[in-house]
């Protein structure tokens, strides 16, 4: 069941990324619809408003980026000290998932 909250997680993300490059794109469409008169306050307000939000979603990106590598890093060094530990097993496995792959490439 560990899978199945990772995975809602992983949705949950993932919706909130879409909807925050939505909400981008629309604030983007918004500068450029306007009349682009540097004096104009609307224009000045809504550059503003596309200026904060590129800004939060690089921010989002970049804290998604940095977990998603720390957790990879953690996965692989939990990989390595199983295959030192247990060899025969990691080779066992390496040679299950070749098959299955060569099965899979084969059809």
């Amino acid at each position: 069941m560990p899978t199945q909250s990772k995975s809602q997680q992983f949705e949950a993300q993932q919706s909130s990324l879409d909807d925050d490059l939505r909400m981008l794109s629309e604030t983007l469409e918004e500068v450029l619809k306007s009349s682009g008169d540097k004096a104009d306050e609307k224009y000045q307000e809504i550059k503003s408003r596309a200026e904060q939000a590129l800004s939060d979603v690089q921010s989002r990106l970049s804290i998604g980026k940095d977990s998603c590598c720390a957790k990879v890093k953690d996965l692989a060094e939990h990989a390595d000290s199983y295959v030192r530990e247990k060899p025969w097993q990691g080779v066992g496995i390496g040679a299950a998932v070749g098959l299955v792959i060569g099965l899979l490439l084969r059809r």
